[in-house]
Parts: structure tokens; C-alpha cells; sequence
């Protein structure tokens, strides 16, 4: 029997918890509801989920401290995290993204743009059909592990940043603008704005360290991967 993928739905008000509940049930999702951060952590600490959609204003830990805390956590830093807010404005978009989600839906939301977005969160957490090893210079990447790293050393990456690594990796020294990688790396982007790109391209350049001068900033035209950048040198 095919088991249906786990959502934790992290809302404090019990009708929007409840709505979105019998929603992803008939869309074919196991939704697991919490009130608070505290019974959030609980179903955590029990079963991982396969998603999470994280409401912004929770009583008590906020729904952003609580993205950075389970990004920063081994155990569930590669679950893909939605924030669930009544909070639109481009700055508070950012920040939900900064704190480490993978998507973020605003209230009033329609059920097919909620089930449309976490299926598409789920694709892109399959792994790539291409699968095998990379090593550019010192930069190194396993999708079948997922590891990175760089001069040996093991990098932290989040689950969209892996992705988003591993698709400039394999396509050196070409200039790929927003669109193309939303299409190439998230996939199905028709909810998701060019914005989010740069908001991740951020995160893997401070994820990567000195590592992080390989992707490039190619004004008017997007990003590349430089295989030979001007990183700083072995000891700095």
C-alpha cells in the first residue's frame, strides 16, 4: 500500500489548522497538526515529516525561529519548510526565505495553489536523476550521499540549496538567468516569483564559504559557476 506523504501543519488557529487538514487529506496528503512550537517539536522528535507548513505568528516561538532552528538541526535540515502567513510585503518575504523556508504562501490562499506548492516542494526533494559524483576544483558534491564539500571539509547545505549547487556544477561556465533555473532546479515554478532565486544563490554563497566567489553575478543576464574563481587561498 503506497503510504502518503506526512505534512506537519504548524497553525495556531484549530479552523485554518483543520481546513488545511481535510484539504490535504483529499489531496492525497497525511496532514499531522500542532498548535505551537513546543507540540510542533514533539511530532518532530517522533516522526519526521515528508513537509512542513509553518504558520509566521505562533504563541510563544515564532514560525521564523522556528525555520532557523530545524535548518540548523542535522535531523531535519533537508525537510522542505513552507511558511503559511497573512504577511505579503516583498522584506517579509525575504526574511521567511532567510530563515531558511523553501516556499512561502500567503493568506488567502486557494486549496489548489496549497496542494500545487507542496507537491512542488516534494519533486524538488527527489534526488537527481543524475546522480553521480562532482569535483571542481576543490569543491566537491555527492547526490547520492547528499555531501558536499569543499578542501575536505563537509558543508551545510539546505535541501533547494544542494539542488541548486549541484545543477551549476553540472554546467560549468554557462550563464543561466532566474527563469532558467527556476524551470531546472525547482522545477514547477508557476507560484514561485524570480526574487526567491537570489534569496537562495545568497544563502549557498554564505553556505560555501570562500567557495562561494564560484558562483557568479553576471549583471543583466543571471549567474554562472566559474570553475577556476578567484577563491581565497588554502590557509586564509
Amino acid at each position: 500500500m503506497k503510504q502518503h506523504p506526512r505534512v506537519l501543519v504548524v497553525e495556531d488557529e484549530p479552523a485554518i489548522a483543520e481546513l488545511v487538514a481535510v484539504n490535504l487529506r483529499h489531496g492525497g496528503f497525511q496532514p499531522v497538526c500542532a498548535g505551537d512550537a513546543e507540540q510542533a517539536q514533539r511530532e518532530l522528535d517522533a516522526v519526521l515529516p515528508d513537509a512542513i507548513l509553518l504558520d509566521w505568528m505562533l504563541p510563544g516561538q515564532s514560525g521564523l525561529a522556528l525555520a532557523r532552528k530545524w535548518r540548523a538541526s542535522e535531523r531535519t535540515r533537508a525537510i522542505p519548510i513552507l511558511m503559511l502567513t497573512a504577511r505579503g510585503d516583498e522584506p517579509d518575504k525575504v526574511a521567511g526565505l532567510d530563515a531558511g523556508a523553501d516556499d512561502y504562501i500567503t493568506k488567502p490562499f486557494s486549496t489548489q495553489e496549497l496542494l500545487a506548492r507542496i507537491r512542488a516542494v516534494l519533486r524538488r526533494r527527489a534526488p537527481e536523476q543524475d546522480g553521480h559524483a562532482l569535483q571542481i576544483g576543490e569543491l566537491s558534491l555527492d547526490p547520492q550521499a547528499h555531501r558536499a564539500r569543499w578542501r575536505g571539509e563537509p558543508l551545510k547545505l539546505g535541501p533547494t540549496e544542494f539542488r541548486l549547487l549541484n545543477y551549476l556544477m553540472r554546467h560549468p561556465e554557462r550563464v543561466h538567468s532566474r527563469s532558467q533555473l527556476l524551470d531546472r532546479v525547482w522545477g514547477d515554478h508557476v507560484f514561485i516569483e524570480e526574487r526567491t532565486v537570489d534569496v537562495h544563490v545568497k544563502r549557498l554563497r554564505e553556505a560555501l564559504g570562500p567557495a562561494g566567489a564560484m558562483v557568479e553575478t553576471v549583471r543583466g543576464a543571471g549567474y554562472r559557476f566559474a570553475a577556476q574563481p578567484a577563491v581565497a587561498p588554502r590557509g586564509n
